[in-house]
């Protein structure tokens, strides 16, 4: 029988887990990593900053029971989002899930959706694995890092069904505009791996980055608004609102919705329709037979 002096001390729940770690020991040693893609070295200007802040201890658990099952870190390797799921269902890219609560409630709504959720986040990326957990969901995989790599380098064209940006940071400083994630270039990205007709789905309660959003998405060859006006979107029901965008709207704040389809480039469908002309017009009977 051991010495009543060798037992663990009861935890609180919710409190922050505290572990001394010798230097260079990894924070979750089978979770998500500081730098997956060792993305510092490349020059290149995000639209993230990487936030560490307190783990609890329930999300710090389930860092390390599910990270192996349902986490993954952003390498830079190919990935097979059949094999990873293990199912064909169409596949939802969120960037940016915060805590996740919004996450877990869209796939428990939608089961037969899956869901690639992005953050850098630790405590978040522990938030949402516990709330899938919790939820009994299988459609929910967290990925850990930088999601220009995730898609420039690990998915194929056309693997996408949906991509979901929601209260991405507005970066407000003029200065600081060229980090904003949404720009021509992340969008052209973005469409390479997107299927025609998949929707992009963006929010923000910051008004002038919705209305660049607006711009930029309007002015994209490879997608056009669901909305006949052009215009921002009423937020759809199958969106949940957050407690942060609660806590917005009870300070005034706006927040708008923006939905754009996934379509061929309009060059290709003219000169498509040009070729069908041409052949139509060839196959014409001369005149006066």
């Amino acid at each position: 029988m051991s010495d009543s002096t060798d037992a663990p001390e009861p935890r609180t729940p919710g409190a922050s887990l505290r572990h001394a770690r010798a230097k260079g020991e990894p924070r979750f040693p089978d979770g998500p990593k500081a730098d997956p893609a060792g993305s510092h070295f490349e020059r290149r200007i995000r639209s993230f900053q990487p936030r560490r802040s307190r783990v609890t201890a329930g999300q710090a658990d389930a860092l390390q029971r599910l990270w192996p099952k349902w986490g993954f870190d952003i390498d830079g390797r190919a990935l097979d989002l059949a094999e990873l799921f293990g199912n064909d269902q169409p596949v939802v890219l969120e960037i940016g899930f915060g805590m996740g609560e919004a996450t877990a409630q869209m796939a428990a709504a939608d089961p037969e959706t899956n869901v690639l959720a992005v953050d850098v986040h630790t405590p978040g990326q522990g938030n949402l694995l516990n709330l899938a957990d919790q939820a009994g969901l299988s459609n929910v995989r967290v990925a850990n890092g930088d999601a220009i790599i995730l898609l420039r380098e690990m998915l194929p064209p056309d693997s996408l069904d949906g991509l979901r940006v929601y209260f991405p940071d507005p970066w407000p400083k003029k200065r600081h505009h060229k980090r904003r994630l949404i720009q021509p270039e992340f969008l052209t990205l973005a469409a390479s791996r997107l299927r025609p007709g998949a929707i992009v789905h963006c929010a923000t309660d910051w008004e002038p980055y919705a209305e660049q959003m607006l711009d930029v998405l309007t002015a994209h060859p490879e997608f056009e608004n669901t909305r006949a006006d052009g215009g921002f979107a009423p937020r759809p029901g199958f969106r949940p609102l957050t407690r942060f965008e609660g806590q917005g709207l009870d300070k005034g704040h706006v927040v708008n919705d923006l939905l754009f389809r996934r379509v061929q480039q309009r060059e290709q469908e003219r000169n498509q329709k040009r070729k069908q002309e041409q052949k139509q017009q060839s196959e014409l009977p001369p005149t006066g037979a």
